[in-house]
């Protein structure tokens, strides 16, 4: 049941851009410095094609491509969460809610165990140029991950009643934050795992 506040605020953001206006410059100035990562590893692969495409063969495309199906699951179940708030159904948005971070500690499961395959084969940041990227770029998305986990949390424990306008603007920036880890993360799949 939707209540006059609950369609006040739903009204109030219809048409404008969700969540805060600072967490936009945020997100872009994330998205700013990860291009710089991608562009200084794009410059330094064409110095040695042939290292990047043998160290890129020893990652576990299988790995990789779970954890950017998990990431992708996690997304639709944000993006049925907050609609879901809005319109005061609690327990829907909820079970999505729950099933985004369920995907999302999957995805830290994943990826521990293909650090913990790759470091017994021999594999660490200081073997090459290519696993030096691997690691810091995977490591750093990784703490955005963590991140958006604790982000989810947070929409998690606003997920009973109904919500403000507050509440719904502070979800929607949690929501905004998840889809950036999982867009830089189909990025990563895209330059790390997939041979080019």
């Amino acid at each position: 049941m939707i209540t006059a506040e609950v369609a006040a605020a739903r009204d109030k953001h219809a048409g404008r851009v969700p969540g805060e206006p600072g967490l936009w410059v945020i997100i872009f100035g994330d998205l700013l410095v990860f291009g710089l990562f991608f562009i200084t590893f794009a410059v330094y692969r064409m110095g040695d094609v042939g290292l990047y495409a043998r160290a890129q063969a020893a990652l576990n495309q299988g790995l990789g491509l779970l954890n950017t199906m998990l990431l992708l699951a996690s997304s639709l179940a944000v993006a049925i969460a907050v609609p879901a708030l809005r319109s005061g159904e609690a327990g829907k948005a909820r079970r999505a809610t729950t099933g985004a971070i369920l995907c999302g500690l999957g995805f830290v499961g994943v990826k521990v165990i293909e650090y913990g395959e790759k470091i017994r084969a021999g594999m660490t940041p200081t073997s090459n140029e290519f696993f030096m990227f691997y690691f810091s770029f995977t490591g750093i998305h990784l703490l955005h991950v963590l991140a958006g986990l604790a982000a989810l949390l947070f929409v998690r424990s606003r997920c009973s009643g109904q919500p403000t306008s507050g509440t719904i603007s502070a979800v929607e920036g949690c929501a905004i934050f998840w889809h950036l880890v999982d867009i830089l993360w189909v990025v990563l799949f895209a330059i790390l795992y997939l041979h080019q």
